[in-house]
């Protein structure tokens, strides 16, 4: 007669309890290292729409936070592809490690000097605390919501908010990851045909 394992729920409940400790982790480290908690501007806003504002990346959400969407969902999508098959706690673990790195390296001064080597990224200062915590957020409503869909729908969900980013908001994880990498004029010119002084702060 087999027996149930009770030990794989508590390992992924502390998991759980890790992932929100994550958030914290991200808070403290980047409001210890300068990052403003909100805005300078003063306010919280719950969409910044325009990538060109002086308030993007500092609020709670704008269209970079569907990059972080989609990094939550490639874990679950990676992860669980005929090649992988990975157990669900790897991926919990995999998801708190990458969300929690990419959160505080990306603050770090090499990173930033890297984003701002990039035309739409100069004087770029890094996000505030909140934008930080919610893109972390993010990450995390991507990898539950990937977890609940069928492979085809993560594809199909993935690929219409890196479109929609692109066509909208000029920027997407695509766009952010080949202009960091290896830079093209193409994706410059495009993301550059909207002029920031056209639009009223």
């Amino acid at each position: 007669m087999m027996t149930e394992d009770r030990s794989a729920p508590k390992f992924e409940n502390l998991l759980y309890a890790i992932g929100v400790i994550g958030a914290l982790v991200v808070g403290l480290t980047l409001w210890a290292w300068g990052q403003p908690l909100i805005c300078t501007c003063g306010y919280v806003k719950l969409w910044e729409g325009f990538i060109w504002s002086s308030g993007n990346s500092q609020h709670i959400a704008d269209w970079y936070s569907l990059s972080h969407v989609v990094h939550g969902m490639l874990i679950i999508l990676l992860g669980r592809s005929p090649i992988h098959r990975l157990p669900y706690p790897v991926l919990l673990g995999v998801a708190i490690t990458t969300g929690m790195a990419w959160e505080i390296v990306e603050h770090t001064e090499w990173v930033l000097g890297q984003f701002r080597e990039v035309t739409i990224y100069q004087g770029y200062i890094g996000d505030s605390v909140l934008n930080a915590v919610m893109d972390y957020v993010w990450m995390w409503v991507g990898f539950f919501l990937a977890r609940a869909l069928a492979p085809s729908a993560v594809i199909a969900v993935i690929l219409v908010m890196e479109i929609t980013s692109a066509v909208l908001g000029r920027d997407c994880l695509t766009f952010t990851t080949i202009q960091v990498v290896y830079p093209l004029q193409a994706i410059d010119n495009y993301q550059q045909a909207i002029n920031p002084r056209a639009v009223a702060e």
